[in-house]
């Protein structure tokens, strides 16, 4: 199969056979998860809060990736499974959110509620989960331009053009530079969100540019690509990214990355599956929920050094209470 498809969280299914008709509608059965990649740590992260969120409600997850990153064409193979499998609700983060609308109007046809996540889509979900990315591109940005003193050379690694969040940020990103003017772009390139491209990108940049001071990526993977390609050219410049990852973390305290921002998959991914749950239990939920996204640095990174498996999930009292929610 050109896809790939596994289950998760089945030791901690309840047996729902046993109970009576009221509590069978208490909980879902199952959730489908579709997440994009199997490369990038934040959506190992989002899996990881989706099955803990589901174990908590003697509920199970069914997981649907792309065996190639990013795949269209196997993501919407992946639908096609998922529903002859027939769940009962499906957390959904798109490969690309204008080629995959027409498959996810088809678990609407079929009467299962879609929970639309971390990259917005057009069409009728239950919610959508996710942040402002373009206050995430904006503040790692402005992390970026302040760790220059305002003034400098630097170079742009976009994401996957098909994905709104790699967009939005880009957005944020010249709002930044509007605000700059003794910043100058020297020169930008497409890493699609993942190490490698990003790192042969970096590399061609420098091939082009002797002094580059540094660089605004969108995601936490691109600037580790962008790190390694400054490595193997003996060169040093100020890296931000996005996500928070454990790798990034990793890097502020040694000192060779500048910041990241805390857009987590992981917090995004336990409240998509708590709404999923709440409504099938007839619970409200509000047509959109926006999760903060912080900046992480020197200053305050070692409250991310816990790995994901021992961080509390984010609790829907977290979001649901405050101005973060936009109710129906």
């Amino acid at each position: 199969m050109p896809t790939e498809k596994c289950r998760s969280g089945e030791a901690e299914c309840a047996d729902m056979s046993a109970l009576g008709e009221p509590e069978r509608h208490r909980m879902p059965v199952t959730l489908a998860v579709f997440t994009k990649n199997r490369v990038n740590p934040a959506y190992a992260a989002a899996r990881l809060a989706a099955d803990r969120v589901a174990a908590e409600a003697g509920a199970r997850t069914m997981h649907y990736v792309p065996e190639t990153p990013d795949d269209v064409g196997q993501q919407k193979v992946l639908v096609g499974e998922a529903l002859a499998a027939g769940p009962d609700a499906v957390v959904f983060v798109p490969t690309d959110d204008s080629a995959m609308v027409e498959d996810v109007r088809r678990f609407e046809a079929a009467g299962i509620p879609v929970v639309n996540c971390i990259n917005r889509m057009v069409g009728r979900f239950l919610s959508f989960v996710g942040s402002d990315d373009v206050a995430v591109g904006y503040t790692a940005a402005r992390a970026l331009i302040d760790g220059l003193g305002g003034k400098g050379d630097i170079v742009v690694i976009e994401g996957s053009p098909g994905a709104p969040t790699a967009r939005d940020r880009t957005v944020g990103l010249r709002r930044a530079l509007d605000e700059s003017p003794a910043i100058k772009v020297l020169g930008s390139g497409t890493g699609a969100f993942q190490e490698q491209p990003a790192r042969l990108v970096m590399a061609r940049l420098l091939a082009q540019h002797a002094q580059i001071d540094g660089v605004w990526t969108g995601n936490d993977l691109m600037a580790f690509g962008a790190l390694d390609a400054l490595a193997d050219s003996g060169r040093r410049a100020q890296v931000v990214g996005i996500n928070g990852l454990p790798g990034a973390i990793e890097r502020i305290e040694q000192g060779t990355m500048l910041a990241s921002v805390d857009f987590s998959a992981f917090n995004i991914a336990a409240i998509a599956a708590r709404a999923a749950l709440r409504h099938l239990r007839g619970e409200p939920v509000p047509a959109q929920i926006m999760v903060p996204a912080v900046l992480i640095d020197r200053t305050n990174f070692t409250a991310w050094q816990v790995p994901f498996t021992a961080r509390p999930l984010m609790a829907w009292e977290d979001v649901a209470g405050g101005c973060n929610v936009t109710d129906k």
